[in-house]
């Protein structure tokens, strides 16, 4: 696989941003390429799955690119006040990756997934994006943003103020609305995992028995971990193989 670092303009968020590209290199595949775009957590950047994970290998095998933007701390959403990091990937990002690479630009061609902030953006895009994403995975999220119930929201009250708004229930950010609201002929797969000394469990347990309720199909797993790298080395796999099989690239 080749892996690029590049740089490009996005004018919803005002500046130059990067990502990072895990391109297929084999001489008989010739694309055009399916997308796995791949969002980060809320203290990493572009870089984080490239440097702490083997994503590059994990995906050796298909003829599939691979995703890394920078996110910021913006939890993927245009803020309430600040910058507008949902429109930078759905519209600056996925068009410019699009221009520049071999792709297949249908919706059917275009997953994403994440972890913990990236797991939760990777969630609601392709919640309020269905046209976009045909599937979605996360790990290890906080799903609550309607309740406000975000792990350190004591020490972080001010941070997701600005993001959300002090009353994010019902609206465009929150994941148990836009499950409700959504046109079920658009439905995205989903996947959604949890390490089991995580403190976003229950959120995530509270989330998969909202699904379920709504009679929304999606894949729900614990496993034994924690909120650690070493979790997501193991299941990005997972989900990698659930995008895989969407794809029909498996």
């Amino acid at each position: 696989m080749a892996l690029a670092d590049v740089r490009y303009s996005s004018t919803a968020i005002g500046m130059m941003t990067g990502a990072m590209v895990v391109l297929p290199e084999r001489e008989e595949w010739r694309g055009p390429f399916p997308v796995f775009y791949l969002l980060h957590g809320l203290s990493d950047d572009h870089t984080a799955w490239a440097r702490r994970t083997n994503i590059e290998r994990f995906v050796q095998d298909l003829p599939l690119i691979v995703v890394m933007p920078n996110g910021g701390r913006g939890f993927y959403t245009n803020a309430v006040t600040g910058s507008a990091y949902e429109t930078a990937i759905v519209r600056d990002l996925v068009g410019f990756i699009d221009r520049t690479f071999n792709t297949d630009t249908r919706r059917e061609g275009r997953v994403i997934g994440g972890l913990s902030m990236g797991g939760y953006g990777a969630t609601k895009l392709a919640l309020a994006h269905p046209d976009l994403f045909c599937a979605a995975t996360s790990h290890s999220s906080p799903m609550n943003v309607g309740s406000r119930v975000l792990g350190e929201e004591q020490n972080l009250r001010d941070e997701f103020d600005r993001l959300f708004g002090t009353n994010p229930a019902g609206g465009p950010n929150d994941l148990y609305a836009l499950a409700e609201h959504i046109d079920r002929a658009q439905l995205p797969a989903l996947r959604i995992d949890c390490g089991t000394d995580d403190p976003l469990l229950e959120q995530n347990r509270e989330f998969h028995t909202h699904l379920d309720k709504l009679g929304i199909p999606h894949e729900y797993q614990e496993f034994p971990g924690a909120h650690t790298w070493d979790y997501w080395e193991r299941h990005v796999q997972d989900a990698i193989a659930f995008h895989a099989r969407i794809l029909n690239i498996a």
